[in-house]
């Protein structure tokens, strides 16, 4: 039997769902690699431990999204306003010359700038859409499962 709820899934609500699902998936592809943390880049076990803990977390927003899960909701919008903030932060306190050491080659500081700070209006954007859409999460379950 097909639940009637599955059948009026709106798109929006679908994408979103595979949106995180392919956060989660670059989140784990970047296990192992520097991480960048409120004006600090990790390395090595404390880089694969927050690496582990994003992971966990994008796997939880992808879930719940796709249970529609209200306390999902707002998990997101903190979620996505903290990415904009730290990426803020990295951008102000992390020194190019430090990821340049980093990578072993030179990079151009426009670009960086330009690029982050392009994620970071497209995560506002999207985090406009998430709060506009409150209706759509209608599950009121403190619990996933």
């Amino acid at each position: 039997m097909v639940d009637s709820e599955e059948l009026r899934r709106p798109l929006g609500l679908t994408l979103l769902t595979g949106l995180y699902f392919f956060f989660f998936l670059v989140s784990v592809s970047t296990f192992g690699n520097p991480y960048p943390f409120l004006g600090d880049i990790y390395t090595d076990s404390s880089a694969k431990m927050m690496v582990f803990i994003d992971c966990l977390m994008c796997l939880y927003l992808f879930l719940g999204t796709m249970k529609r899960q209200l306390l999902t909701w707002y998990m997101l919008i903190l979620y996505n306003l903290f990415q904009v903030v730290n990426t803020i932060i990295n951008l102000t306190f992390i020194k190019p010359q430090e990821v340049e050491k980093l990578i072993g080659s030179r990079i151009q500081l426009e670009s960086l700038w330009t690029n982050n700070i392009a994620a970071s209006l497209a995560i506002l954007l999207l985090t406009q859409f998430i709060y506009r859409h409150k209706h759509y999460f209608t599950n009121r379950h403190k619990y996933l499962f």
